[in-house]
């Protein structure tokens, strides 16, 4: 049976009535196949991508095309998945109009909603965004983008003062419209506060387990991208080593001549086959 693809107003009833959705990091056709088949609800198509797909060590590489191009991929493979589309750096920090503009172009490429990072600095222009009519996930915490002026990859919001200006911002983007939160790497007693004084869903990404949703990757959970693995994720395989001893099973294969085998091979008529002797 196919699914459905679930729409904003029925993420925010799961809200209310204390329902958990699941959003999915992936970033091409085979993994989007696979998580439209499944029951997870979003996906999210993430500048994460910037690390695991294109081998940098953070997400500032990733411009607006390499957003469009795996959005577009994304889309085709999971057509009843909810996709939202991250939005890089420099795409929304420059001007409104712009913000407006890429995030929009985004949405043409198939994404049904962009995502912002940051707090504060980017409440008007997430506001601009949602006016324009494009719905918008915001995203507080450990935000990669800005990660150097965080002080790298740490937990956020761990003193009275950091926890107090994570809920404020919180409060702010849900009142410039965002219609969801990311929570990224934040303590889970904060993050529970957080989920219990706005009425949008909240989204965690390694902050706990009292969120609306939960969104982790899915090169994380398979075990295919071990650079590193955060304490918040769990792994449910280890298709890398998989992955791995096929490539080089295939390899021994071709040395002791096992493949290919005759079953693996075209044939010419035999008559032809004369001729071209």
């Amino acid at each position: 049976m196919t699914k459905k693809k679930i729409t904003i107003p029925e993420l925010q009833e799961m809200k209310k009535s204390g329902r958990k959705f699941k959003m999915i990091t992936v970033y091409d056709y085979p993994m989007a196949l696979m998580a439209d088949r499944s029951e997870i609800e979003l996906i999210l198509v993430g500048d994460s991508l910037g690390m695991v797909i294109q081998g940098h060590d953070g997400t500032i590489p990733v411009n607006i095309e390499d957003i469009i191009y795996h959005v577009k991929a994304v889309r085709r493979g999971a057509p009843n998945t909810f996709v939202v589309g991250d939005m890089p750096f420099l795409s929304y920090q420059v001007s409104k109009e712009e913000a407006i503009r890429n995030a929009g172009t985004i949405l043409k490429a198939g994404a049904d909603c962009v995502k912002i990072e940051g707090g504060m600095k980017v409440v008007e222009t997430l506001r601009s965004v949602v006016d324009a009519g494009i719905p918008v996930v915001a995203h507080i915490g450990l935000t990669p983008q800005t990660a150097t002026m965080l002080g790298g990859f740490k937990v956020q919001g761990k003193s009275k003062d950091a926890a107090e200006k994570l809920l404020n911002e919180a409060l702010a983007l849900e009142e410039a419209g965002a219609f969801a939160i990311v929570l990224e790497c934040i303590p889970a007693q904060l993050a529970k506060i957080i989920d219990e004084k706005l009425t949008i869903p909240t989204i965690s990404c390694g902050a706990g387990p009292h969120t609306t949703a939960q969104n982790l990757n899915a090169y994380d959970i398979l075990g295919i991208f071990d650079k590193f693995v955060p304490k918040f994720v769990k792994q449910y395989a280890q298709m890398g080593n998989q992955i791995v001893e096929v490539f080089n099973m295939w390899s021994k294969d071709i040395d002791n001549g096992k493949y290919p085998e005759p079953k693996h091979c075209f044939n010419i008529n035999e008559e032809d086959l004369k001729r071209l002797y």
